[in-house]
């Protein structure tokens, strides 16, 4: 295995595109895959960024990507590490490229003192569920995630 890790940058944006389309095509979702790449230049030009992308690069050719930010542990009184998405190409899979961007995220978030690491996970995806469990993860049953979005949050933002 020759793979790299390493952060995406602006020059990267198409290659970020292009992977989180094929996850929204994985997902089912690629109709709400509306990111464009002007908005993950912008997003990876902030010299204060509020996400963070690594790339998964196997022999110069993306493979794979993680997408994190950092998020704040009331109880804990510290911030966490938070991962997003992370997705490996279907014809990557099965080389320990996504083993490897997780166990990359770990060490970031120990380097950075965070108290946890965590991420949500479609409760369809049974290969992904065992994946995360073999690498040491707690699927939390009694968690559900609230998002508003769209009109919705138009709505409630002017309330």
């Amino acid at each position: 295995m020759k793979l790299q890790i390493r952060p995406a940058t602006a020059a990267d944006a198409t290659t970020v595109v292009g992977l989180i389309r094929a996850l929204a095509r994985y997902e089912k979702l690629e109709d709400r895959a509306v990111a464009t790449e002007a908005e993950i230049v912008a997003e990876l030009s902030n010299p204060r960024p509020l996400v963070e992308i690594v790339l998964a690069i196997d022999d110069g050719r993306a493979v794979g990507f993680a997408v994190y930010f950092h998020n704040f542990s009331t109880f804990l009184g510290r911030r966490g590490l938070y991962l997003e998405d992370l997705f490996v190409e279907p014809q990557a899979r099965g080389r320990g490229y996504g083993a490897a961007l997780i166990r990359h995220l770990a060490r970031l978030a120990v380097e950075r003192g965070c108290g946890r690491f965590e991420w949500a996970v479609l409760d369809w995806n049974e290969p992904a569920i065992g994946f995360y469990r073999a690498l040491g993860a707690e699927v939390l049953p009694d968690w559900r995630i609230c998002r508003v979005t769209g009109e919705a949050l138009q709505r409630l933002g002017a309330a």
